[in-house]
């Protein structure tokens, strides 16, 4: 009787091998480039206002600072610190305050609609996120230019004197 020995059955090449590196790097960096653009917690832009009513809304995120309102709100910022047809941008909070009006102060999520970034510029009365330039109504979140096809969810906020807590 004569046994024949089992073939070994071949891994995967080389080529391979590298081909499926150099994919899982790309993909690694392609993810990367949809994280956060900007190195400071808090950024201020101006840019042209337009029209909105009057009243606060939107803003969700949480800052440091414990406000001195309502239990469970954060303070984010005095009144003065967000520019009229502008806003600021609380990273760390995960929220945009802008003042469409004098007076009128409106919040939405920083994260970009399109794919997750974070939004990092205001200027000319839009919110513009850096990973593909969507941009934003400071107004209202509303979407004023693609690939973003769906507005910045708003946030509460509450704007007590001169003080902005996310409510």
């Amino acid at each position: 009787m004569s046994s024949a020995s089992p073939r070994p059955t071949p891994g995967p090449t080389r080529r391979t091998v590298v081909a499926a590196a150099a994919g899982a790097a790309g993909l690694a960096a392609a993810l990367t480039a949809c994280g956060s653009g900007a190195d400071s917690s808090n950024s201020v832009t101006t840019g042209s206002g337009s029209s909105g009513s009057s009243g606060s809304t939107g803003s969700s995120g949480s800052t440091g600072a414990q406000g001195d309102g309502a239990a469970g709100s954060t303070s984010l910022a005095k009144t003065s610190d967000i520019p009229e047809g502008g806003g600021k941008i609380f990273k760390d909070h995960g929220v945009v305050v802008t003042q469409p009006t004098a007076g009128t102060f409106k919040a939405f999520s920083s994260k970009c609609t399109h794919q997750g970034c974070a939004v990092t510029t205001i200027a000319d009365g839009a919110i513009i996120c850096p990973c593909h330039k969507s941009h934003f109504s400071v107004e209202d979140g509303s979407v004023k230019q693609g690939p973003a096809t769906q507005a910045l969810p708003a946030e509460k906020i509450t704007v007590s004197g001169d003080e902005i807590a996310l409510a």
